[in-house]
Formats: C-alpha cells, structure tokens, sequence
C-alpha cells in the first residue's frame, strides 16, 4: 500500500504531461491486450489441420471436417473456406479469390497497429515537453538573487524527470509491442499463403486427372 502512495505522489510531480501521457499508456495497453486475445482465438492454426494440408493427397471432405473443428470467425477458417467453396473452378479462378480473402484477413490483423507506432514516436515528445515544462518551473523560482526557493526548485526537476521517464517506458513498451504483432502478422500471413499454395497445387493436380486443367 505504501507503494501505491508513492508512485501516486511521484505520478503527481509529473505535471500536467501525465494525463495525456497516460492516456497514451491505456491505448496501447488496450490495442496489445486486443491484439493477443485475436491471435489466440483467431489466428491459430490445428496440428491436425497443419498435418492434413501438408499432404497432397488428403480428401477434400478430410478437410471439411477439420473445418468443423475450428471457430467459424478464425481466419485459417475463412481462408479455406474461400478455397473450398471454389475448387470446382479453374485454378486460376480460385488462386484469385484466395488472394482477396487473404489481403482482407492481413488488413485485419493490421488494423490499429498504426496507433501503436504513433505512440512509440509521440510518448517521448511528450516526455520531453514534461522536460521542459519542469525546467521552466524550476528556473523561475530562481530570482536576481540567487535560490529563492529550493524545495520548489527540486519539485521542478523531479517533474521534469519523471515525465521524461514514463514517456521513455510507454514508447518501449509499445515499441515492443508493435515489433511483436508485427512479427505475428508476417508469420500469419507466411503460413497462409504456403498452405494456401498447397490446396492450389492440389486443385490442379485433380484437374489434371479429370482432363480439364485450365490454368
């Protein structure tokens, strides 16, 4: 408890920075905590449905029924979705339609990942302006002649210090944040578009053997 005092007093000679700066703190908290909650419910990926994809021989029913298994929101869901609904097209056709499905789910899991970005830059800038405004309030307690009032000189420093401290956190923490969603949005993507080649080469190794391969 005492603890929470204190960091309530030290948030306190931040100054005025503090609010906007703790705001800044809350988004992106609530856009890192959102994105984790979407990778975990809707962006994973069964061994089973992995294993089955990853043979060419497998039945299209097979992977129906893997289907079933998965949350009709997922995005694997989607995207096999969108190939099996047009296997009985030509490749090219249905290579076409995966590719918009596939943009549509990277657009998704980038959203609000700007946000995030833009907090990395803007935290510090506002820290710095915290900075300056503490220095600013410590200089004018010194008069002609000399320290006038050391107490309110020392205040100005430490708001000056801290809003530059809880400016460098924010950014790091969305800093790290941004690299590892983004990080997760590339390996997605990666793995989408490699299963997605496989059910491709599947299409057309079953055109061929019914004699009407048009791509």
């Amino acid at each position: 408890m005492q603890d929470l005092h204190e960091s309530w007093i030290a948030l306190k000679l931040g100054g005025v920075m503090i609010i906007p700066l703790s705001l800044l703190a809350i988004i992106a908290l609530a856009i890192m905590l959102e994105k984790a909650v979407l990778y975990w419910r809707y962006a994973r990926l069964s061994n089973e449905l992995l294993s089955l994809v990853e043979t060419y021989g497998f039945a299209w029913e097979s992977l129906e029924q893997q289907l079933t298994k998965l949350n009709p929101r997922s995005y694997f869901h989607r995207f096999f979705s969108v190939v099996l609904s047009n296997r009985s097209r030509p490749a090219w056709w249905t290579e076409s339609r995966a590719a918009d499905e596939a943009q549509l789910i990277e657009t998704s899991l980038s959203r609000r990942l700007w946000v995030l970005e833009t907090i990395v830059t803007a935290a510090p800038l506002l820290g710095l302006m915290g900075t300056i405004g503490g220095m600013m309030h410590a200089f004018q307690l010194i008069g002609g002649n000399g320290l006038v009032n050391p107490t309110g000189v020392t205040g100005g420093v430490a708001e000056a210090l801290i809003a530059t401290a809880i400016g460098l956190l924010i950014a790091l923490v969305s800093l790290f944040g941004f690299n590892y969603f983004s990080r997760l949005q590339a390996q997605t993507m990666d793995e989408m578009e490699r299963l997605g080649t496989r059910l491709i080469d599947h299409i057309r190794l079953d055109q061929q053997e019914n004699g009407h391969e048009t791509a």
